[in-house]
């Protein structure tokens, strides 16, 4: 797995309460003649969202991709990843490998962390858009 950090939601990021990732990214311009990004031919571009510290606290913890046409987010469309209970939020553990949606129509992206629960002291996530996911792990 290679991680770019022009293409990281979020690197080493703390969530402590419902947030944003730190980081948005540009899809780039979108197509005239599609009306969608075009990111070529072949496999689908991989997203991986990795616990890299262990959480406490909450009950559950949600991931939703965000995606808008301008960086104001109000959003225009949000696609949920995945809702993760506090027993599998470990350190190591990938929890969303979805591949970014096809016909993708919207510039930005970014993910959204809701948090369930009582609010966490500790717990980090990295995500972003990789050219492959480890996959010599068990995946939530």
């Amino acid at each position: 797995m290679i991680l770019d950090t022009q293409a990281l939601f979020s690197d080493a990021q703390p969530v402590t309460a419902t947030a944003a990732s730190t980081n948005t990214i540009d899809f780039g311009p979108i197509s005239p003649a599609t009306k969608n990004f075009d990111v070529g031919k072949g496999d689908d571009v991989a997203l991986l969202v990795q616990v890299v510290e262990d959480f406490n606290n909450l009950t559950s913890l949600q991931i939703d991709l965000e995606l808008d046409s301008t960086t104001t987010f109000t959003p225009d469309r949000v696609i949920p990843l995945a809702t993760v209970p506090l027993a599998q939020l470990k350190a190591g553990s990938q929890i969303a490998r979805d591949g970014l949606p096809r016909g993708l129509t919207l510039q930005y992206g970014r993910l959204k962390y809701t948090v369930t629960g009582t609010a966490p002291t500790t717990g980090k996530i990295t995500a972003g858009v990789v050219a492959g996911v480890q996959s010599n792990g068990v995946a939530i």
